[in-house]
């Protein structure tokens, strides 16, 4: 872990970062210290079938409480990530790394999943970074119930439908861990990194069958034949 003057950080080095198996995060939303990190323990998402969605929010999700959308509104994601909540009362976002997650989602590398609800408001979602078959999750916020857990479970979805083979969500949390996430050595992350920067995937909305459709059959039990 190593710190440089956040305003030297450019788009390139940032997507080299990633490639690199490192990520960025700033002192505070008001400073202008940079933190590199390169973890000795990496929490991922397994996009195998031993991802896990808790029944009762099955249940909520079949429901459709909220419309979930794609890089419909990134900036407003980024900001909401950024904002100060009850409990968290600072963030390691701040107005460059605001700037510089823009950029690159401009250049299709950074992405969001968005929660609304039939008020036409935002009430929750994530964003995140794609490289190869790779992507980064960064951060996510929730205005309304179970909403950045919905849209962990459409992203999770999308991400198979798109042949994308790493999720990163870089530390474990207990929220995440409900989830199946689980923790590897930085070697094997390195590893995976590799192989999945290897790859090709493009994340981009299926039409059929839709985007709700393929979360809700991805919930229903799977029956075995013997």
């Amino acid at each position: 872990m190593s710190n440089r003057s956040l305003y030297l950080l450019t788009p390139d080095i940032l997507l080299r970062a990633y490639a690199a198996g490192i990520f960025p995060m700033a002192e505070s939303a008001t400073s202008d210290e940079l933190h590199w990190f390169d973890p000795p323990i990496r929490a991922v998402i397994p996009l195998d079938g031993s991802f896990h969605v808790p029944r009762r929010l099955r249940k909520t999700i079949r429901q459709r409480p909220y419309t979930i959308k794609l890089n419909t509104d990134f900036d407003a994601v980024l900001r909401a990530c950024a904002a100060p909540v009850a409990g968290r009362e600072t963030t390691w976002i701040n107005k460059k790394i605001i700037s510089l997650y823009n950029i690159l989602h401009h250049r299709g590398f950074a992405h969001s999943i968005e929660a609304w609800d039939d008020n036409g408001k935002l009430v929750g979602g994530l964003y995140g970074v794609s490289l190869g078959s790779a992507f980064f999750g960064e951060s996510m916020f929730s205005r309304k119930p179970d909403a950045s857990k919905i849209a962990l479970v459409y992203l999770v979805t999308l991400l198979r439908v798109s042949d994308f083979t790493l999720l990163d969500t870089q530390f474990q949390t207990d929220h995440l861990a409900q989830f199946g996430t689980h923790e590897i050595t930085r070697a094997n992350y390195h590893h995976l990194l590799k192989r999945a920067l290897k790859e090709t995937a493009r994340l981009s909305l299926p039409t059929d069958p839709t985007w709700d459709h393929l979360v809700a059959a991805s919930l229903q039990p799977v029956t075995h034949i013997s």
